[in-house]
């Protein structure tokens, strides 16, 4: 709702702008959102363990699966968006043969629908969110998952842009796609009890999953903060 808010009212603030209206309709109108559950659900986190029972069925499985390993492990090991991870270049990754590594992603995709875009297309690639236009965000990678995209890349290659991650025509990875294929990975890596508790129902939950291992490690929570491109409140919350 604040979103949507703030949205009709840069359109009225333009429109009064231009002489369409004498004033902002939305001016003293007032309205308190209710109160929300924005906490992360423990229950939903996989541990490192489960963490990595999860990759490896991803890795395993037929299919689509083993394109998406390092996929999935940038959003565990990087606590990078699903966004972000569409995006990346293998130019933006420094792949040590040995060590640690950099990802320094600079935008992301996100699927706005064809009528919403200049171009046409389903998909639109965004700044990093809390950064400015092509601003970057590095974040270091340990030799686990500096192994994962070098390995995706000499079995895939790269799109003719320099993309990771395509689908099998070429075009960015779809939320569908990688969602049906994270279910799989579940039902075949978790327990019965691990699914009632809704364990990593979502990939985006390997992103929290990321962050609390980096706090349970002992790295600063601002540190933690701007490796996931977020604020101190958001991470302790």
């Amino acid at each position: 709702m604040k979103r949507k808010r703030a949205a009709v009212n840069e359109v009225f603030g333009m429109a009064v702008e231009r002489g369409y209206f004498n004033q902002n309709p939305l001016n003293g109108f007032r309205w308190s959102a209710p109160e929300v559950a924005d906490e992360v659900d423990p229950d939903c986190v996989p541990n490192p363990a489960q963490a990595a029972r999860l990759l490896t069925a991803a890795k395993t499985l037929p299919g689509r699966a083993p394109h998406l390993y390092a996929f999935f492990g940038c959003m565990y090991y990087a606590a990078m968006r699903p966004a972000e991870v569409i995006h990346p270049q293998k130019s933006q990754c420094r792949l040590p043969a040995s060590g640690w590594g950099l990802l320094n992603p600079k935008g992301g995709v996100v699927m706005a629908g064809k009528e919403w875009t200049d171009h046409g297309a389903v998909h639109e690639i965004h700044s990093l969110k809390r950064r400015a236009a092509k601003a970057p965000r590095p974040v270091p990678i340990p030799p686990v998952l500096v192994r994962m995209p070098r390995e995706h890349i000499e079995r895939f290659g790269v799109a003719p842009d320099g993309s990771l991650f395509r689908n099998a025509a070429g075009n960015n990875v779809d939320a569908a796609a990688y969602g049906i294929t994270w279910r799989r990975a579940r039902e075949a890596a978790l327990t019965l009890d691990e699914h009632a508790l809704e364990l990593a129902k979502r990939p985006y939950d390997l992103r929290h999953a990321g962050i609390s291992f980096w706090l349970a490690s002992g790295v600063d929570p601002a540190e933690c903060a701007r490796r996931a491109g977020q604020s101190i409140q958001v991470l302790f919350r």
